[in-house]
């Protein structure tokens, strides 16, 4: 590695020490990482899209929020300093730009740029991105790629098998793709789906809908917390620096005892969750079957709802919940197989997103295709048989954010380590027969839909050895700081400044 962008003899020149693809939350985490811990070292972020926020500038629909705590799932570095833990899209693209500009990283964003392939050279040692720059092909060289681009398609949507949905006369929306003036005043609207997207959906609907149903094939688990920390009044007590970090602390750490409760008590859990759902519902609308999940506390992710605005819906009663399947769509409405039809004006299918990796960009080493589905991931952050090149995956079962910050202290120390030892690159590498010892695991602890339908795309984890599946923050980022990086890792010794 040479920090920085020149080249010097026997190495390629290139335009960056490192590229960052994506310019979300894991993109401008790992911009920060890398000023501050590889001084010298030249970067550039790759942003597709116009405008940075990743996730929370693609969806505009009403109560768009996060289902992950802020004081977890905001930046270590900069941490969220209101009140608030669950907050709106709208104010999280804020913070995120605010902290790019704060610490200088929006200065290295290229917008509109979209990567369409990267190919490494093992003679160069080299990466070459093949870039669309705001509709001119461009090609830029980098020593080490970083995909911040998470795991969702922004182009397509997961699709469902809803019968005759095209026969529908009224309204069909996708959340991803939400018009910016629908009118929905009056109207009767069908959500179909029972995760976060259709949770937040339901109660922003009905303030001004006629009539919202969302109509679900099997429940989600819900739980409604408080839109604001208990811990409020330590701010006073406490330097500020030090009550944040106090907080963040106290929020990983209760929120990985309730996750390992959860999968430890299952039927415990159960209980729990019930009675918190179940005082909180109307006369009219009994538990069973509308919130009766066929599947164990965090089998799936739970669907937090702050201040139980989902409920408070109900009890309005503006809003109702179907536990059915669909026979057809009519050119007026739903028929269920039960024998009862619904009504709507619009129909909203938030039925999932549509997995990928690395972008849908395409990948390949000395010309070769990359087939991400078949290799397995090294220590959840780089991909076997790829060199210098790492995938930024957050966590299922806590804030996104915590992964991403861990892979991104994983790569620094990493880059800073080959600086040091004149390393040109670094591969996961499987060793002879190790592959036909190894018990392949999913590399998402989920059971959704979503996510079993796209395992093929996805790259795969194993069960043991440094192809595990991550398991939690507090592991992982004793590894990105302290942790073996020469099992399974295949050095190449080259000349450098």
């Amino acid at each position: 590695m040479n920090g920085h962008a020149n080249g010097s003899a026997g190495s390629a020149a290139t335009d960056f020490d490192v590229i960052i693809v994506g310019a979300g939350i894991s993109g401008i985490n790992a911009g920060y990482r890398v000023q501050d811990q590889l001084p010298g070292f030249s970067y550039s972020i790759l942003e597709a899209r116009d405008d940075l926020g990743g996730t929370w500038d693609l969806f505009k629909y009403p109560g768009i929020r996060s289902d992950s705590d802020l004081f977890t799932f905001g930046f270590a570095f900069n941490p969220w300093d209101r009140s608030n833990p669950i907050a709106e899209g709208s104010a999280i693209k804020s913070y995120v730009r605010d902290t790019a500009e704060k610490f200088g990283i929006a200065k290295n964003i290229r917008f509109r740029n979209r990567l369409n392939s990267a190919d490494w050279s093992s003679t160069e040692n080299v990466w070459s991105l093949n870039v669309d720059a705001d509709g001119t092909p461009t090609t830029l060289r980098a020593r080490f790629v970083i995909f911040g681009t998470g795991y969702y398609n922004y182009h397509q949507p997961l699709k469902a098998n809803i019968p005759n949905l095209d026969d529908f006369q009224g309204q069909i929306i996708h959340p991803q793709f939400w018009p910016e003036n629908l009118d929905y005043t009056g109207k009767k609207v069908v959500i179909i789906g029972s995760g976060a997207t259709a949770i937040t959906l339901l109660p922003n609907l009905a303030e001004k809908a006629d009539r919202v149903t969302m109509l679900q094939r099997s429940p989600t688990y819900i739980l409604s917390l408080p839109n604001r920390t208990n811990s409020r009044w330590l701010a006073y007590l406490l330097p500020s620096s030090l009550y944040h970090r106090l907080q963040r602390f106290i929020w990983i750490y209760t929120s990985r005892i309730f996750f390992l409760f959860c999968q430890r008590f299952p039927g415990f859990s159960r209980w729990i969750l019930r009675q918190n759902v179940s005082r909180q519902l109307p006369s009219h609308v009994t538990h069973d079957p509308h919130f009766k999940p066929r599947y164990n506390p965090w089998d799936q992710r739970l669907c937090v709802c702050p201040d139980g605005d989902f409920f408070q819906s109900l009890r309005r009663g503006k809003a109702d919940v179907r536990t059915d399947t669909i026979k057809t769509v009519t050119k007026r409405g739903i028929e269920l197989n039960s024998g009862d039809s619904l009504d709507a004006d619009i129909i909203i299918t938030a039925t999932g997103l549509q997995l990928q990796i690395a972008g849908g960009s395409n990948l390949t080493v000395d010309g070769k295709k990359v087939e991400i589905g078949s290799k397995f991931l090294w220590n959840g952050v780089m991909l076997q048989d790829l060199p210098n090149a790492s995938f930024i995956i957050g966590y299922t079962n806590a804030s996104w954010t915590l992964g991403a910050d861990a892979t991104a202290q994983f790569i620094t120390r990493l880059l800073r380590t080959m600086k040091e030892r004149n390393l040109v690159s670094a591969t996961p590498r499987m060793g002879v027969n190790e592959e036909k010892t190894l018990e392949e695991r999913p590399l998402l602890n989920l059971n959704s839909t979503y996510v079993t339908v796209a395992s093929k795309h996805l790259p795969m984890a194993a069960d043991k050895g440094p192809w595990q599946a991550r398991d939690h923050y507090s592991k992982d980022i004793k590894f990105a700081t302290n942790g073996d990086f020469e099992t399974g890792m295949d050095y190449v010794k080259g000349m450098c400044s």
